[in-house]
């Protein structure tokens, strides 16, 4: 059975009116900002912005580039910010510096400017045995939420992202979107092409008119699963070191970015 988590609704400031604004509303906002062209390996993608202290940088820089190279994050870049400067829209704090990881929206941004109309619905954890993904086990709806599905689910600290990555059993931060099935050739062909451009974080595609790791989805559409862009994050955390991270926080120019073999 699925648990469903109810995330924490956010108050607004006493004496203040503030407007709720849902997780989609945010997503669908970057998406469409989103210019990443995976051929020309140019434009701007959606990124996480992850704070660590400046102490704990080559330690938590290692844990990206593992995690990485065992395919449990979103692409093969990042970029750190050092302490004290700023970039784009972040400006850091002495003795913290921090790190920029693809987020997997940018996949959805993709999608989006090839002509498939992309829909993302919900951030899980998913099972993995042996190295294969099994079931969400538990899930946040974006439509439901106005934190980020994945934000809340890292903070229960219910995955075990070090397990999958030393024994290929454990649970993993994932997300899922759905498309319709007549734009399955045109999705497999934007998905080759990212993961040639180092983008290999699509973990799971159904068929149409199928579960989706024990998802139900709307007839005649298929789903897409992606690995969520904080595992990463979760292995760290795991690691009992302090890190605060804020998914799909900024749009980066790729050009930026450094890319790890």
């Amino acid at each position: 059975m699925i648990r469903t988590t109810t995330p924490p609704r956010p108050q607004p400031p006493a004496g203040e009116d503030t407007p709720l604004i849902f997780s989609i509303s945010r997503i669908g906002n970057i998406m469409y900002q989103v210019t990443f062209d995976p051929v020309k390996r140019s434009g701007m993608i959606a990124a996480n912005a992850s704070f660590v202290s400046e102490s704990d940088r080559g330690e938590v820089l290692d844990i990206f580039r593992d995690v990485i190279r065992t395919g449990l994050a979103v692409g093969s870049y990042f970029k750190v910010i050092e302490c004290g400067s700023s970039f784009w829209g972040i400006t850091t704090k002495e003795g913290e510096c921090v790190i920029l990881t693809p987020c997997s929206i940018t996949i959805d941004g993709v999608l989006l400017k090839a002509g498939v109309p992309v829909r993302p619905t919900l951030g899980g954890i998913v099972q993995i045995k042996k190295g294969v993904p099994v079931r969400f086990t538990d899930i946040i709806t974006y439509e439901g939420s106005t934190i980020d599905p994945i934000d809340v689910l890292m903070s229960q600290e219910i995955a075990s992202v070090t397990d999958v990555i030393k024994t290929g059993t454990g649970s993993i931060l994932a997300n899922l979107r759905i498309v319709p099935m007549y734009a399955r050739t045109r999705v497999e062909n934007v998905l080759d092409s990212l993961q040639s451009a180092g983008f290999d974080g699509v973990l799971f595609v159904s068929e149409p008119n199928t579960d989706v790791l024990g998802i139900p989805i709307e007839r005649d559409h298929i789903g897409i699963v992606a690995i969520g862009g904080t595992n990463p994050v979760a292995v760290v955390q795991e690691q009992g070191i302090p890190i605060r991270t804020y998914p799909l926080s900024e749009l980066v120019d790729i050009g930026e970015m450094e890319m790890v073999v």
